[in-house]
């Protein structure tokens, strides 16, 4: 039976330097290799002139690149946000969003095709869930944005940035793509870890951002683990039966165990926790639940971001108006709750908070 081909995206540099080593090269090329693939975004053993030809040819012969295929590239009318469709190897589709502001560039990755938690007002929930990414195919998401962001270091100014943001350096993740991270638990924390090696990307730790709709076991894994990452909750509602109306699996994770979740890893980690909260008009965002939302955190480090809901074709609800969002801000206050009301960016090209999913989903 023949050895599975490695993907050489799925390697830590610690990885790298046992099987360089093992392979009776000096553990210096694998820091070389590393540089190539994490820093020059080179694909190809051919073009890593640095390394010995026969080392080359062991890269050629024992690894396969799957580099991500670009099916669509969408740019918003806002000309801060665009979207890209990437294809893996296997035929099936995920969506990645490049957002700038103002000093900053972030990345939102995807970390499954599809989604298993059937949020009733996500996109992604809607279509079902088809497989988890790799380690590999996160890192590649996050390549494919910083590889563009150098790529327009010569472009002149245009709609879509200023001569500033081009070539900036990728800085800012956030794994609020489709899926649930941590529902592919092992393969984002191994992707976090190469994402932030000083010697690749080097994203910072407090630049790193996990959106959960609330997978309790792995919540209490990152805190027993120390992950020093950026939490954020998908909330939604402060009761259990309302929140379970939106976010089925809150039957099997209720709000009661989410919270003491919440509270150990602020105390372990000595952390605020992000809740987010999408404001869907007549369903979440009167006073009174402005109140119990206050009252539900009291004492909890915290931010809640306020998300005016994004439509989908699946879903009726509509987004809360203005007056409402910003009535619910005050009432946060109130509790000395810092909130913020999320930026709308992208909606035209449906890369909203909630808004992603791929047309070529084939279920498992």
């Amino acid at each position: 039976m023949s050895t599975p081909l490695i993907d050489p995206l799925e390697l830590t540099r610690d990885a790298w330097e046992a099987l360089v080593v093992s392979w009776d090269y000096p553990a210096t090329h694998a820091r070389r290799l590393w540089k190539y693939l994490h820093r020059d975004a080179i694909d190809a053993p051919a073009a890593m002139t640095d390394l010995p030809i026969a080392l080359r040819s062991r890269l050629e012969v024992e690894t396969m690149f799957r580099p991500l295929v670009t099916a669509g590239d969408a740019h918003s009318r806002d000309g801060y946000t665009r979207k890209f469709l990437l294809r893996l190897f296997d035929g099936q589709q995920i969506e990645t969003v490049l957002m700038r502001y103002p000093g900053r560039v972030t990345a939102c990755l995807s970390t499954q095709v599809g989604c298993a938690m059937g949020c009733v007002f996500c996109a992604t929930g809607q279509q079902g869930f088809a497989r988890n990414l790799t380690a590999g195919e996160i890192v590649s998401q996050a390549l494919h944005v910083d590889r563009l962001l150098r790529g327009e270091s010569s472009a002149p100014p245009g709609k879509h940035g200023s001569r500033r943001d081009c070539g900036e350096r990728l800085r800012n993740i956030v794994l609020m793509g489709m899926g649930e991270p941590l529902h592919n638990y092992d393969a984002v924390m191994k992707a976090v870890d190469i994402l932030r090696d000083p010697s690749g990307l080097a994203v910072a730790s407090s630049r790193i951002t996990l959106s959960t709709v609330g997978v309790v076991p792995g919540i209490i894994r990152l805190a027993d683990e120390r992950r020093l990452i950026r939490l954020a909750v998908s909330l939604h509602a402060a009761t259990q039966a309302e929140r379970a109306a939106l976010v089925p699996v809150a039957s099997a994770w209720p709000l009661d165990e989410l919270l003491a979740a919440c509270r150990d890893y602020a105390t372990k980690l000595d952390q605020r926790i992000f809740f987010e909260w999408t404001l869907i008009a007549g369903t979440n965002d009167s006073p009174d639940h402005a109140h119990a939302l206050g009252q539900l955190l009291r004492g909890l480090p915290s931010h809640v971001n306020l998300i005016p809901l994004n439509r989908t074709e699946g879903y009726a609800g509509r987004p809360s108006h203005s007056p409402a969002a910003r009535q619910f801000q005050a009432i946060l206050g109130e509790y000395h709750l810092p909130s913020t009301i999320r930026q709308r960016r992208g909606i035209d090209i449906a890369a909203g908070c909630g808004q992603l999913a791929s047309p070529a989903t084939a279920r498992r």
